[in-house]
């Protein structure tokens, strides 16, 4: 998630969403309107706080000095942003994700020491103007039979309606935007995705 992401404050909709049980979160500030500078530093710390109230870890995303300076629990990287391999030698013992689309990509972050793998977007998504083509779920059942212990997280465009298929596919989780943040109350919905991937 990020400010421009929610119709509610975007505190209460991490509070809430924390409350119902998410595993991760990840702030991506990004996009028109996205915070920067001190004022992405004193939103990043808020976030944080809460996610350490409910002991969930705090992963930024794309913003590395951001994520080093205030000491979050990891990073999550795109093929884009700095080397697997120089983000690993500054994080030390934190959490990295990385995005990858391709049995390359994949294969690389695997050998670089990603934790986990996000891959997407799985299907059309509003939230991430340069976004590839949907994917759909071929290269996510490609990447669970080559990794069958890799940790992998499904992105983009996913609802509660259309999830139970990722969990088939082998994906362990879910990276949601829209379907919590544009929500008035995003607690019935985390609790929807959490019944899929729990069942």
């Amino acid at each position: 998630m990020g400010t421009q992401n929610c119709i509610e404050p975007p505190l209460q909709v991490l509070e809430q969403a924390l409350q119902a049980g998410i595993t991760m979160f990840q702030l991506r500030e990004k996009g028109e309107g996205a915070l920067t500078g001190k004022e992405l530093e004193m939103f990043a710390s808020e976030c944080q706080k809460l996610c350490k109230q409910y002991e969930v870890p705090f992963i930024v995303n794309d913003h590395i000095d951001l994520a080093l300076k205030i000491e979050a629990d990891g990073v999550h990287i795109g093929q884009d942003d700095m080397a697997l391999e120089k983000v690993r030698s500054k994080f030390k013992g934190k959490v990295i994700g990385v995005s990858v689309h391709t049995k390359e990509e994949l294969v690389q972050a695997v050998n670089q020491g990603a934790n986990y793998v996000g891959i997407g977007p799985i299907y059309e998504t509003k939230s991430k103007q340069d976004a590839k083509k949907p994917a759909g779920v071929a290269f996510l059942q490609q990447a669970r039979m080559l990794y069958p212990n890799l940790p992998i997280v499904a992105i983009g465009g996913i609802t509660v309606h259309n999830a139970q298929p990722l969990k088939k596919s082998g994906a362990d989780g879910v990276a949601i935007i829209s379907a919590i943040c544009q929500s008035e109350d995003c607690r019935p919905v985390v609790k929807s995705f959490q019944s899929i991937f729990e069942a």
